[in-house]
């Protein structure tokens, strides 16, 4: 029997966050963070693909189990928590090896989910806000987090929306949801929009290359059936260089880029050089 795990809590498999650093190697296949734009508020407008949020919003309940659809989440979340408490903590000056290295940041995670990256963020000290387009998404999350002990604002609501308020977060985090979004500049620049001047973007997503549509479509979707048929538009896929562009349109630079690789023969996921299908990125804003 593990005690409580101090990031990931109870119910995480129990797995060490990584470090910074090229390591692994492998195949990037996809694993998806059930997304989570707006469907709720305005469906068919803005950012939204409403048909996509339906689709989601009916799996909402099983965020938390293990053994659900979700399961390939759970496995890679330790490697993406990595980067961004490192990212993070590095861009602020903290001590990424630190109980509560996220401490004092106001953090937005767009497209929480059932908040499997907020509440680790939110034990490593962050501050945080959730958004998701679906309600049942963050009816799962409010009472995750209640039930974890855990303060964490989940608002059923688009960036859109909070882009028109004044910015408020030092960082935005966006995980694997720009590739189901209808208009990705529009959502790229709202989610700019959201954070402060000198703060800093973080987003992973799939890259739009042949090998992640034998991969992720054909492999992750049909011949393994990760993940349900049809959860991707290949053509929706982002390249790194088209998403660093759309940041750059907004005064937010990348300064790394990461792949996220899975061993098959062992099911571990690390950072890599690979980014031909999972990359993961940081982007400071200018001060």
């Amino acid at each position: 029997m593990f005690p409580p795990d101090p990031v990931f809590g109870d119910d995480h498999f129990r797995e060490p966050l990584p470090t910074l650093g090229l390591s692994g190697a492998g195949r990037g296949l996809h694993t998806p963070r059930l997304m989570t734009t707006q469907a709720d508020h305005n469906a068919g407008k803005g950012t939204i693909d409403a048909d996509e949020v339906r689709s989601f919003s009916a799996v909402a309940d099983q965020w938390w189990d293990q053994n659900g659809p979700f399961k390939p989440l759970h496995r890679l979340n330790p490697v993406r928590v990595g980067y961004l408490r490192d990212r993070m903590a590095a861009h602020f000056d903290h001590h990424a090896a630190s109980e509560r290295p996220l401490e004092g940041l106001r953090v937005a995670d767009v497209g929480c989910g059932g908040g499997l990256v907020t509440e680790p963020l939110a034990r490593l000290g962050a501050s945080m806000t959730g958004l998701d387009a679906s309600s049942q998404a963050i009816d799962v999350a409010r009472r995750h987090a209640e039930n974890s002990g855990l303060t964490i604002s989940y608002q059923n609501r688009p960036v859109e929306d909070l882009a028109h308020e004044q910015p408020q977060f030092d960082a935005l985090v966006a995980m694997e949801i720009i590739e189901h979004v209808a208009d990705r500049e529009g959502f790229v620049a709202a989610c700019c929009r959201c954070v402060r001047p000198g703060g800093l973007l973080l987003f992973s997503t799939l890259n739009r290359t042949p090998k992640s549509f034998a991969l992720a479509i054909v492999g992750a979707e049909y011949l393994l059936q990760w993940v349900p048929r049809g959860t991707h538009t290949w053509s929706k896929f982002v390249r790194p260089s088209e998403l660093a562009r759309d940041l750059r349109r907004n005064n937010v630079v990348v300064n790394d880029v990461s792949g996220l690789v899975l061993d098959i023969s062992t099911n571990h996921w690390s950072l890599g050089r690979d980014v031909d299908v999972n990359y993961i990125l940081s982007a400071p804003k200018s001060a």
